[in-house]
């Protein structure tokens, strides 16, 4: 007769396989994951009553109520708007501008904003609102 208990091995679960494979889920979810980009600063928008959603590469540029420029989190000069969408240009070439303007950011900021759009050949522009 076989003794029972002889085998110590017995009902033991092995978890390596297991715990590799969480790994490599949680590297594969961290590495395709979608960033949140944001201007750099906060910005009360003005409401519209058309909106569209937009979901191409987009580069957000922020106007402060006071006249700041932000871009990628950043407080820009006005005079470098175009080089730094030529330069995001290069990385993306299908980029499109929006704008996140202020409610009581002037018309003269954004226009130049829009103007250097033009100049460095972006064709989208558009400004970002509320609902």
């Amino acid at each position: 007769m076989k003794k029972r208990g002889g085998d110590e091995n017995t009902g033991e679960i092995d978890l390596t396989p297991m715990l590799d494979v969480v790994f490599i889920l949680l590297i594969f979810f961290i590495v395709t994951s979608v960033f949140v980009t944001e201007a750099g600063i906060e910005v009360l928008k003005p409401e519209a009553s058309t909106a569209e959603p937009r979901s191409k590469d987009l580069i957000l540029i922020a106007v402060s109520g006071d006249g700041e420029i932000w871009i990628d989190g950043e407080q820009i000069d006005s005079r470098f708007i175009r080089s730094r969408f030529e330069r995001r240009l290069a990385e993306t070439p299908n980029a499109s501008v929006v704008i996140q303007g202020d409610r009581e950011a002037q018309n003269e900021h954004v226009m130049t904003i829009m103007a250097a759009a033009r100049e460095a050949n972006i064709s989208s522009v558009s400004i970002s609102t509320e609902n």
